[in-house]
């Protein structure tokens, strides 16, 4: 035995967040034992004034309501860096001027192609939300902007985007407005990236990603420590373990993802094996929760904000 018995629990007098999920700790079910523990990590990452918190995301959770709930988290000032996929962009851009539409996991998408829609999993975009919509604002940003230069960060271009928006629920426009930086290693995998490439081809337009590697190589190194909360994987979280190796590594890091470690990818390798890295230090707090985003983040963070 390695720990205290398992106690059974119920819910029918919980009266808040913070004391379903310390009965669901007690209950240590499977997942719920580690979503007890990723709540507790992240109270203890917001307190800790010496910790500089990264918030690592993909973009098809910009393409859901959590958008909302990521950008409430920004103005709360529980994410100090954030590292994203291109797509945030796209679907940041095209919700703050359009709109998208629930839909379901199964349906006949040659029916919705002949109707001009995609689907992102249960999401509907219909084209006009998208495509077009993202050319347009892209193309007279940039002929904005480089009026007084031609070469850009992906943190720059991110803070010019969020400068531009007027939807409360943006999260470039939430970073923009907390001063938090964003990142985008990939950013020309991404409609907003075609949009810059094209540009490109007819005005002086360049992307500098080494002056986003110096800026983040500038936080990382002045930082006594580090913490990330980690929504599904890819090349934002890799980006972000990456640049914590050369401090000795994070010294929280709470992951929330539906990728498992058998095929060995970085999305679905398990936050211990980082430290073999030194992306996470060994003594660091970690939880590791196989869920959906979309379910748990709000969950934790409706229990963080009671206890904070």
């Amino acid at each position: 035995m390695t720990g205290g018995e398992i106690i059974d629990y119920r819910i029918a007098d919980a009266k808040t967040f913070s004391e379903l999920l310390s009965r669901m700790e007690q209950g240590w079910g499977f997942e719920a034992a580690q979503l007890a523990r990723a709540y507790k990590i992240i109270l203890e990452m917001a307190r800790d004034k010496e910790c500089v918190k990264f918030l690592s995301m993909t973009a098809n959770l910009v393409s859901t309501g959590l958008r909302g709930v990521i950008a409430e988290m920004i103005k709360k000032g529980l994410c100090d860096v954030i590292i994203t996929t291109g797509g945030t962009f796209d679907h940041d851009i095209a919700k703050s001027l359009k709109k998208y539409y629930r839909g379901e996991f199964i349906m006949d998408d040659r029916d919705l192609k002949k109707k001009e829609t995609h689907r992102l999993g249960n999401i509907l975009i219909p084209q006009e939300s998208y495509g077009l919509v993202i050319e347009s604002f892209t193309m007279q940003m940039l002929k904005e902007i480089t009026r007084e230069k031609k070469s850009f960060s992906s943190r720059e271009l991110a803070e010019e985007v969020g400068k531009r928006l007027r939807d409360e629920n943006s999260i470039l426009r939430s970073a923009y407005e907390k001063r938090v930086p964003v990142f985008t290693p990939g950013i020309v995998d991404s409609a907003f990236g075609t949009q810059l490439f094209i540009y490109s081809q007819t005005n002086e337009f360049s992307l500098n990603l080494l002056k986003d590697m110096k800026e983040l190589s500038d936080i990382v190194f002045s930082s006594k420590k580090t913490g990330a909360i980690i929504l599904g994987g890819g090349i934002s979280k890799h980006h972000t373990i990456w640049w914590n190796q050369f401090k000795g590594g994070l010294d929280y890091v709470i992951s929330l993802t539906t990728a498992y470690e058998f095929d060995g990818s970085l999305s679905g390798a398990r936050l211990e094996e980082a430290i073999t890295w030194n992306k996470v230090k060994e003594n660091a707090s970690i939880a590791l929760v196989h869920v959906d985003a979309t379910l748990a983040l709000p969950l934790i963070l409706a229990a963080v904000y009671e206890s904070l």
